[in-house]
């Protein structure tokens, strides 16, 4: 299915099938794409599942609600503390698995609850390549990847969005914040907050697409390499704003932002 719009129709008839779904909502490209959507084929049938997390920051919260709001969606936001699952906190390796599926456990109960067949998540063709643990406990859930199983790629899914008129259609990726951290960093929520702030910061100062990840006391910035300029030119009240939120040095990687730069310390063959 080469075609976008035979995708497109191949996602709308996958989902019709479903019968009802509660899709798990971040607000971010690809889940508000597939709440859309699912929701205008299903329409009161589709619901949003919202996390309400130290991983995410609150921004994406109210955008989730707000957009739920302008679209008439039911939605559902509960409360998860990623740092009461067993061994989360040591941030081993397989840290995305261990989230994931506890996650996931409780949106079906929340989609149970409602009557609702079927969770979805927003997976497209892009994650299948690097190291993504969470997708193991999405299969052993049973949980549904219809963007994914469409042959929809995150280009499919803007250039759908901007058709279609979402404003999410250029919206910065984003991923939680536990992704920040070298494995075997301890996550806790002093060092979620110095995360969550300085990035912060970045948006607020119009940077397109950020990492700030930590290694101990050191914040080492990604941005993409068309705004390392901009980087240098606020040099001086980034480092303050930094060190003022707990970071001891504040360093930029040349390499520029990319996705999954944590996992090229690991040994994937």
């Amino acid at each position: 299915m080469e075609n976008l719009s035979e995708k497109f129709a191949a996602l709308k008839e996958n989902l019709k099938s479903l019968g009802s779904v509660a899709v798990a909502f971040s607000s971010g490209v690809d889940s508000t794409f597939l709440l859309k959507t699912a929701h205008d084929v299903l329409g009161d049938r589709a619901i949003a599942v919202t996390a309400r997390s130290d991983l995410y920051p609150k921004r994406e919260l109210a955008e989730a609600e707000e957009f739920c709001k302008k679209e008439n969606i039911k939605h559902i936001i509960f409360e998860h503390d990623e740092l009461n699952i067993d061994g989360f906190g040591r941030n081993p390796a397989n840290r995305c698995y261990l989230c994931k599926r506890e996650l996931f456990k409780k949106i079906l109960e929340i989609a149970a609850e409602n009557s609702v067949s079927f969770v979805l998540e927003g997976s497209n063709t892009d994650d299948m390549g690097d190291y993504r643990p969470g997708l193991k406990a999405i299969g052993e859930l049973n949980i549904k990847s219809p963007l994914l199983e469409a042959g929809l790629s995150k280009a499919d899914i803007r250039a759908l969005s901007k058709e279609f008129g979402l404003s999410s259609w250029n919206k910065q990726s984003f991923a939680c914040l536990a992704s920040r951290f070298v494995y075997g960093e301890t996550i806790n929520r002093e060092k979620l907050s110095m995360v969550d702030r300085a990035e912060q910061l970045l948006f607020e100062m119009g940077f397109t697409q950020f990492r700030v990840r930590i290694h101990g006391g050191i914040a080492r910035i990604e941005v993409n390499p068309c705004e390392f300029e901009k980087l240098l030119e606020n040099r001086e009240r980034i480092v303050y704003e930094l060190k003022k939120y707990g970071f001891q040095y504040v360093t930029m990687d040349l390499t520029g932002y990319r996705t999954g730069s944590m996992n090229e310390t690991l040994n994937l063959r």
